[in-house]
């Protein structure tokens, strides 16, 4: 697997970072305000519980960095949408193939699950279990969320607690309201 990482600017959001083996998804880092926020290396917790910081050319397990000033076509695809979205544009990755060697059925479930929450909707924890045939496991489910590292393209910002918000992780609730607000979503 050769990864190439390509850097974004979503405008009024910050900068964001698509890592892509071909035209499969391996990683997605939603924008952030600032690159000093974005280059402090934090550990992102990966499908089996291990922990590593987001890929990078040396960080990547098991897998090589392809570098170059020009990113490949499907990435350049990709990043127009991701781009649309955040200007507002309704936009749909069904579509975008994504990295799952190794997880389990429950991992798969909840993401099949949540790539069926469509733009402006929102699903409870509870909800999200249910949708992923395991309607006993909401805080596993959320504790998928809080692991997800593929951003938009499994959208963990449509899961909500029942009694509120959520959380958003890092990112905080403040991102998880405005991108709600983003899709008329009114929190």
């Amino acid at each position: 697997m050769s990864v190439t990482p390509v850097s974004y600017e979503a405008e009024g959001w910050g900068i964001g970072e698509v890592w892509l083996d071909g035209e499969t998804l391996v990683w997605h880092e939603l924008p952030r305000p600032s690159t000093a926020t974005r280059a402090r290396v934090r550990g992102t917790p990966t499908q089996g519980g291990e922990t590593f910081p987001p890929p990078s050319r040396s960080t990547l397990p098991g897998q090589r960095a392809r570098g170059g000033d020009r990113p490949a076509p499907k990435a350049d695809r990709l990043i127009h949408r991701i781009k649309g979205y955040f200007a507002g544009d309704r936009v749909s990755f069904d579509d975008v193939q994504l990295e799952l060697d190794g997880w389990t059925p429950f991992q798969l479930a909840v993401v099949r699950a949540l790539r069926r929450v469509r733009y402006g909707e929102v699903v409870s924890y509870s909800d999200l279990a249910r949708l992923a045939g395991y309607p006993r496991a909401q805080r596993a489910a959320g504790t998928f969320c809080a692991r997800n590292r593929f951003g938009l393209v499994v959208p963990c910002h449509r899961v909500v607690g029942a009694d509120g918000l959520g959380s958003y992780g890092s990112l905080g609730l403040d991102y998880k309201r405005r991108l709600l607000a983003l899709e008329g979503v009114a929190v």
